[in-house]
């Protein structure tokens, strides 16, 4: 009978045996590295961190009162062809969510309600909105905030963008009126 004879192993197939143990152990390594940001934005999408970055307290829209804040502290994000969106929450008082049916955003006094801006969503007390920025939109521009009662009421509170997101301030000067 023969013996079988041992084939030689490569000098790359050496290396992949020596080194795939630490090759799966940075596998597993660089993911852990990005947990703290996901379980950050996590927080922050489920209310446990607060509102946001710049919250308004206390804002008097009639006989109701709410607070905004802009979700992040950084300039307006291009969306598409739709253009640019700031992300924004709001959370309604304990005594106001009974009486307000639902409450919009928009940049400029609305006209009615059927141009009262973009709607909140959500919970009560951690709603949120994409509130379109205009490139032309001048700095020294007003937030308006719409609230709707189940009965039929409409109230209206503005605040100055500048308070509200100083980040998107600084965006559209930087701008500079451009299309």
């Amino acid at each position: 009978m023969s013996q079988a004879q041992a084939v030689p192993v490569s000098p790359r197939k050496q290396l992949w045996l020596k080194w795939r143990f630490h090759l799966n152990i940075l596998l597993i390594l660089i993911p852990l590295g990005f947990m703290p940001k996901y379980f950050a934005e996590a927080k922050l999408f489920r209310g446990e961190a607060g509102l946001g970055a710049n919250v308004i307290n206390d804002i008097q829209v009639g006989p109701y009162t709410l607070d905004l804040a802009e979700m992040r502290d950084e300039p307006p994000r291009a969306d598409g062809p739709a253009g640019h969106f700031k992300v924004f929450n709001a959370s309604l008082c304990k005594a106001c969510v009974n009486g307000v049916k639902a409450a919009y955003l928009r940049i400029g006094k609305p006209r009615s309600l059927r141009a009262a801006g973009t709607i909140f969503f959500g919970a009560p007390y951690n709603m949120g909105t994409s509130l379109p920025i205009p490139p032309r939109t001048k700095p020294d521009a007003q937030v308006w905030i719409t609230l709707e009662g189940w009965d039929g009421s409409m109230h209206q509170a503005s605040v100055p963008l500048a308070k509200a997101s100083p980040a998107t301030v600084a965006w559209l000067e930087k701008q500079g009126g451009k299309k």
